[in-house]
């Protein structure tokens, strides 16, 4: 009997219980779906869109999964703990916790103000620093499973945690701080068997950045940055997460995986620059 054609015939995540932050559009959704897809219950979170979390959540349960949407800021600490809770609530534990929420404020460093140097700290920075305190906590009071990690953490980085972006210093801060932030949790936790990683994405195909791509000419410009000769899709940086959740990975931590198709390599300097 061959596996039905939606679903792998093997399930990297199956009896898992995942929260995914950012889940109601882009890279999160793509997540959200790709974990259910590989075997676990997931609870979809969003802030201030709903149908699309929840459009989501009926999706997997109409394909025989389990999932629920979830409101919540990660900003605040009080929307941290609740998300976890809701999770713990609703799908009877947290295994995996995806850091994914993210926003851009961009601006030149002259003309940018505190408000929104201050907001994208909040959510990408400081919101996932929340998120995975919240998730230790309930790694550590869980009963943890029989064999590989008691939990495991994906945090959504970028390339831009090792490339400078002029006119973004905020969200470049926020990235760059992930990255240490993930490494410094990654070393402090091992020994709970509780594994920490990052997805460093480069240019994905998302309404965040529809501008870089949507016309030919942008694409063009864009394309001159990325080796690999196309643009990312959400399902690539998904199938990374999913992997990186696994048991197949279980003597990873304290990783970035770059899903980039190059872009972190300088293309700028090919042919000696």
């Amino acid at each position: 009997m061959t596996a039905a054609p939606d679903r792998p015939a093997r399930l990297l995540l199956e009896g898992r219980r995942a929260l995914v932050t950012g889940a109601s559009s882009g890279i999160g959704l793509a997540v959200a779906r790709e974990l259910a897809r590989a075997g676990a219950a997931v609870a979809v979170n969003y802030h201030s869109k709903a149908e699309p979390a929840e459009a989501l959540a009926r999706e997997i349960r109409d394909a025989g999964g389990q999932a629920v949407a979830l409101g919540g800021d990660v900003s605040s600490e009080e929307g941290a703990v609740g998300l976890v809770e809701g999770t713990v609530s609703a799908l009877g534990g947290i295994d995996l916790l995806v850091a994914n929420s993210g926003i851009q404020k961009d601006a030149a460093v002259a003309e940018m103000s505190l408000k929104d140097w201050e907001a994208v700290i909040g959510v990408n920075l400081t919101g996932q620093f929340l998120c995975c305190r919240e998730a230790i906590r309930a790694f550590r009071r869980g009963p943890g499973r029989p064999a590989g990690a008691r939990g495991t953490i994906v945090c959504m980085s970028s390339v831009h945690e090792v490339i400078p972006w002029a006119g973004h210093v905020n969200y470049a801060a926020s990235k760059g701080g992930i990255h240490m932030m993930m490494q410094t949790l990654a070393q402090e936790v091992a020994p709970d068997r509780i594994r920490v990683n990052a997805v460093a994405p480069g240019a994905i195909r998302t309404p965040i950045n529809r501008d870089a791509w949507e016309t030919e000419e942008a694409l063009e410009r864009l394309l001159r940055l990325i080796p690999y000769g196309r643009i990312g899709e959400p399902e690539d940086v998904a199938r990374a997460v999913a992997w990186l959740s696994s048991d197949e990975a279980d003597y990873v931590t304290g990783t970035t995986l770059f899903v980039d198709g190059g872009m972190s390599l300088y293309p700028g300097f090919v042919g000696n620059g």
